[in-house]
């Protein structure tokens, strides 16, 4: 996916009221009208979202007579899903490390409490300091 692409891609995603009507899209082909009837928005505000979706390649629009239906498409959300990837990899082996070394601290920790709590069983007598042993 080139830049670009992406940056528009991105772009289109960051409108609330966009990803709403991906979300619609998800479940099925629908038309304009029925994809506009839970925004308390115009028609031509509709139409300028749905534009914006559309140069991303996030949908696709038809033209059947009277209805004009839109559907996602799938391609342009794997290739960001792709691209996000390889992100998600870096994070989750950062938190493998961080979590193998979390282990190793708690684990001294286990042994440093075992050895205090050794020495506080058998405590030795301490002799007065200045005096020899008899």
């Amino acid at each position: 996916m080139s830049p670009d692409r992406l940056s528009s891609t991105f772009a289109a995603l960051a409108d609330p009221t966009r990803r709403a009507m991906l979300a619609r899209l998800a479940l099925g082909e629908t038309s304009v009208t029925e994809l506009a009837q839970p925004f308390d928005i115009s028609l031509p505000a509709v139409s300028k979202h749905l534009k914006v979706l559309e140069r991303a390649g996030l949908i696709a629009r038809g033209r059947e007579a009277q209805w004009r239906p839109c559907r996602i498409e799938p391609r342009a959300l794997k290739q960001v899903a792709d691209w996000l990837e390889r992100y998600r990899r870096f994070w989750e082996e950062s938190f493998d490390r961080l979590d193998d070394y979390l282990q190793t601290l708690q684990a001294k920790e286990k042994r440093g409490l075992k050895h205090r709590a050794g020495r506080a069983r058998s405590p030795r007598r301490r002799r007065p300091k200045g005096r020899s042993p008899r």
